[in-house]
């Protein structure tokens, strides 16, 4: 069965054997086309297949055609079809010979319409690279018609980031054989991009030439949904780290529990120290706050912030005391993921934290000598690296330093760096110990009273005269601290409305705190003046955590634990506990 076409694809004469077998007559197939006599179907693959195919290569091998007979049969025939040429070169009429279909080939046209309209994205690819199929959801997926694929090298259609790694090795890929789910970047006819992941198949055909199968699934949605939910778990880390740090850093303590906030006196000492507090509040100065363990340094930290231009910004605390020398870098200025171990995720550091807002420097005097040059350069550049990061972080912090050490004694021992010391000290403030301040001994007494009782719900007892003179009496080398430690451990031991002060005042608290005049009595009878060394106050220290521990059963937190009854925090009072080594003792 043969048939001569002319250069626009219509039947010019057909043989004998073709008219026997398609039923028509030759003036009936004479000047038609081959898509006119044949199948719907057939006829669409012809023209977006077979012509453009035909018209790039010039000649169509063991192509499928599907006529309907006169009588409305369907005939199943294999065409091959080449141009032929006059001896100068010119076009005379291409040539098609049909057979017909045997059982397999029948199957295996039937398994090529499989792939055409199967719903998954395939696409065959010959040993160069030039797409001979795609199914129909290929071209539906990417916006283009048959006859604009056919023929076209498939990297045309991949985008750049997945078609350069190919450029030059594409054969060399085909002929690697078959790949499992290779991920790609495919581009549609509107310009859009999809992401897939591709499984291919290599064929080896009798002749040696070769073609690859390739399986395409669309995963854009995919793609999508799994980086929105990536973001959505950052910003769930990001909340929930920042809430961690309002928890651990912004909230602490922002209203200190020992008097509700504000402070409690009227002594002319106190309102000495109010005076400077006031004058350099709401500057941007650095401040030194110096004063006795337990004299408030911390409240007078909080009292400058709250009168200050950043008092709607965080206020920060570092206890450089209890900050471990290998952590000090960390905990100043954060560190990366895998900066050191145990780095498990970026962590910003205290100043970063505090950025608009007051980082309080609590016992200053402890930082070690090493990290003194990088918190100096933070304080006059306002810049500094996070741990295992090379990016510059700017910050606008005001620093406000708390000590009871000398630090001019520090730094002519240089223990301490004489340049930090003044940018620290720009306004020093001194807040004075209780024993210096009078009678506000006795109103501060009457303020835990009332707050420790509202605390515990029970009623306020009376200050009698002899517990006035007792509180007048005592030195309190604990200050305001030890005053309300005092306070709360007879409110503990005290039954109705009486307060038994005398059951918790420390041994010395008869005896007259300083020695009578120097003029009463001879030099020689004078007695030694009352003081205690470092180590009998760390003595008292310990002693006093001892019996709050005591007195709470070993408990720290809670409401009825040590710390509550110390009016510190649960996680200061551990920090003590392991710093004098205090352990339970065993139960017998």
């Amino acid at each position: 069965m043969a048939a001569q076409l002319d250069r626009e694809g219509c039947f010019t004469d057909v043989s004998d054997e073709w008219l026997r077998r398609t039923g028509y007559a030759r003036e009936e197939v004479v000047g038609r086309r081959p898509e006119d006599l044949a199948t719907p179907d057939s006829a669409r693959r012809i023209r977006e297949e077979h012509v453009p195919l035909f018209r790039r290569a010039g000649r169509l091998e063991a192509v499928p055609v599907e006529f309907r007979t006169r009588a409305g049969r369907a005939l199943e025939l294999v065409a091959n079809t080449t141009r032929e040429f006059d001896e100068h070169g010119e076009f005379l009429h291409s040539v098609s010979v049909f057979t017909e279909l045997s059982d397999r080939a029948r199957m295996e046209r039937r398994y090529r319409d499989l792939y055409q309209s199967t719903p998954a994205m395939l696409h065959t690819v010959d040993g160069d690279g030039r797409i001979t199929a795609a199914s129909d959801h290929w071209l539906a997926k990417l916006g283009y018609t048959r006859e604009e694929v056919i023929g076209r090298s498939i990297l045309e259609f991949l985008s750049e980031d997945s078609r350069k790694p190919l450029e030059g090795r594409l054969r060399d890929f085909i002929e690697s054989g078959n790949h499992q789910n290779v991920p790609r970047q495919m581009l549609t006819k509107g310009g859009e991009l999809i992401d897939v992941v591709m499984s291919t198949r290599l064929e080896r055909e009798a002749d040696g030439s070769i073609r690859l199968l390739v399986a395409s699934k669309d995963v854009t949605e995919r793609n999508r949904a799994e980086a929105e939910l990536r973001a959505a778990y950052g910003e769930i880390e990001r909340l929930k780290e920042e809430l961690e740090r309002e928890r651990d850093y912004l909230r602490e303590e922002v209203r200190v529990s020992m008097n509700l906030g504000h402070i409690v006196g009227g002594s002319p000492a106190l309102n000495s120290m109010l005076a400077r507090i006031e004058a350099v509040a709401d500057t941007p100065a650095s401040v030194l706050i110096i004063g006795e363990t337990g004299t408030g340094k911390e409240l007078v930290a909080h009292a400058i912030h709250a009168r200050s231009a950043r008092a709607a910004k965080p206020l920060v605390k570092v206890n450089c005391a209890s900050i471990p020398d290998e952590l000090f870098e960390s905990e100043f200025f954060g560190h990366v993921r895998g900066a050191f171990t145990g780095a498990h995720r970026d962590r910003p550091g205290r100043f970063q934290l505090a950025d608009g807002g007051t980082i309080f420097l609590d016992e200053v005097g402890e930082i070690p000598l090493a990290l003194q040059g990088k918190l100096l350069r933070v304080l006059q550049e306002k810049q500094f690296e996070r741990v295992g990061d090379d990016r510059t972080i700017t910050v606008d912090v005001r620093v406000v330093a708390a000590t009871n050490k000398d630090l001019e004694k520090a730094v002519e021992a240089g223990e301490f760096r004489e340049d930090l010391y003044y940018r620290l000290s720009v306004f020093p403030v001194q807040v004075p110990p209780l024993r210096r301040r009078g009678d506000d001994v006795i109103q501060l007494a009457a303020h835990f009273i009332e707050q420790i009782c509202r605390e515990f719900v029970r009623p306020v007892p009376q200050l009698t005269q002899s517990d006035v003179e007792a509180l007048r009496r005592y030195d309190w080398p604990g200050n305001v601290r030890e005053l309300k430690n005092v306070i709360e451990r007879a409110l503990i031991l005290s039954r109705g409305d009486t307060l038994h002060l005398d059951l918790s005042l420390a041994e010395g608290a008869a005896t007259p705190a300083l020695p009578p005049p120097a003029d009463a009595r001879p030099a020689a009878e004078r007695p030694a003046p009352a003081f205690l060394t470092e180590e009998d106050m760390k003595a008292r220290q310990r002693d006093n955590l001892v019996a709050a521990l005591e007195a709470a059963g070993w408990r720290i937190a809670g409401q009825q634990g040590a710390a509550k009854l110390l009016g510190i925090s649960p996680s200061t009072l551990a920090d003590r506990i392991k710093s004098f080594g205090i352990e339970r003792p065993a139960r017998e």
